[in-house]
């Protein structure tokens, strides 16, 4: 694939703070003004990614992997320490204005909507902001409508919405200029299961009807059952694995979720690897030590992978497979 067909390439990106090595006490912290004792801290370790348009990518790893650092870097606002880093066509932190006419955002709790306007008015500011053409702007609304009940919102403060409609209505936002690539961060933190599957559809039918590239970084695994074709996975800065999920899970086939219902303990969970151990062997230790009223065999879940991914001890396997 040529590389202008590419919404965001990135080729051995690297990134790197200095960080001071403070000491401790009230003298230590005077000798920290005036030290020079730094330590590098490499934040994102020679990572390489192409993602094409219209792709949905999760962007997944544990806390203080580096996917913060590498979103930052993609719409511009750090600057890679080595490596080369194309966000349509644009380096993001050399032409940010251009960068930023062309992506979307919607990072955490950290509205763009204005906290006391009606929904509307935030939209009409959006517009002259991005300067929307005003056919464009009401084709969107319209779609807006297709795909998700914004009548109720529309004329609603944002103040007095809740976490749902707030969240579902930063997406509508982050979407309002036709970007060609949209940054999602924990869309679906803190919402009820109802109000996730109706993020999620309108996340699904965005990009279908525009073929926007989306960013996902989360930890909720059903926002990645649901949405994501591809999942790309770092740990400690550096990448682990890039591929589809079926893919991932092709590696993991011979482990079983076995769920057993005891009469002293109720449901119980185990996973099993049958390369290792015979399900029907666990089944009988379990029955020996008392009685099993019910039981499920499942295939391993995408969160069960996701988690034995991160296990250090599974990870250069996992590495050297992918």
């Amino acid at each position: 694939m040529a590389e202008e067909e590419f919404a965001i390439r990135m080729n051995n990106v690297t990134k790197e703070f200095k960080v001071l090595n403070r000491h401790e006490g009230l003298k230590g912290s005077i000798k920290d003004l005036f030290s020079r004792d730094y330590k590098t801290i490499t934040a994102v370790d020679n990572i390489s990614i192409n993602i094409r348009p219209g792709e949905i990518v999760g962007y997944l790893g544990p806390n203080g992997a580096g996917k913060s650092t590498t979103i930052k870097m993609m719409t511009g606002v750090l600057e890679p320490t080595r490596g080369e880093i194309l966000v349509n066509q644009t380096i993001p932190y050399k032409d940010r204005s251009r960068n930023a006419e062309n992506i979307g955002v919607v990072f955490g709790q950290r509205s763009q909507l204005w906290w006391s306007l009606p929904l509307i008015e935030s939209f009409k500011l959006l517009k002259d902001i991005y300067m929307i053409d005003t056919a464009d702007y009401n084709r969107m609304l319209e779609l807006y409508r297709e795909l998700a009940d914004i009548e109720t919102l529309l004329h609603k403060p944002v103040r007095q919405m809740s976490l749902g409609q707030r969240t579902l209505s930063d997406i509508l936002a982050a979407f309002l200029h036709n970007p060609k690539i949209v940054f999602l961060d924990e869309p679906t933190i803190g919402l009820d299961v109802s109000m996730k599957a109706k993020i999620r559809e309108l996340i699904k039918g965005l990009n279908k009807e525009k073929n926007t590239t989306v960013i996902l970084t989360t930890h909720d695994m059903g926002d990645v059952d649901a949405l994501c074709q591809r999942i790309v996975i770092i740990d400690h800065g550096c990448m682990i694995y890039d591929n589809d999920i079926e893919h991932l899970k092709h590696y993991f086939g011979s482990y079983r979720t076995l769920r057993l219902n005891l009469a002293d303990t109720g449901w119980k969970e185990i996973i099993v690897d049958e390369c290792q151990t015979d399900v029907m062997s666990v089944i009988s230790e379990y029955q020996r030590m008392g009685s099993i009223k019910d039981i499920s065999v499942e295939d391993i879940s995408t969160e069960e992978v996701i988690k034995k991914i991160y296990d250090a001890s599974n990870r250069k396997s996992v590495k050297k497979r992918a």
